[in-house]
């Protein structure tokens, strides 16, 4: 299991966040934000949304260290990146859907 984190470097709320993600499948990533107590509310399109202070608690987890560029390009390897108007096509961690 490879989850991947990019740096807080994202405003929102008074906050920095973080990107959470899998390469390999929502149930994947489901999973792992489970073990670490992240509520599922916290879940947005293909990511969740970890604030700076859940960050370092990620990375002691597992989660690998790596740039925003680099969560885009491995969601878009693994066929997981789902667009703003692709969150009302779909359920919450349904995963997408063949071309």
């Amino acid at each position: 299991m490879t989850l991947y984190i990019d740096p807080p470097t994202w405003p929102g709320h008074g906050r920095l966040w973080s990107h959470l993600v899998s390469d390999v499948s929502y149930a994947e990533l489901h999973a792992f934000a489970e073990v670490l107590g992240v509520p599922r509310r916290a879940f947005e399109r293909d990511h969740y949304d970890l604030p700076a202070h859940r960050y370092a608690d990620a990375v002691s987890a597992g989660a690998l260290e790596v740039s925003s560029r680099e969560v885009v390009r491995l969601l878009h390897g693994a066929g997981l990146r789902r667009r703003k108007g692709a969150a009302s096509r779909g359920a919450p961690g349904a995963q997408p859907r063949s071309s």
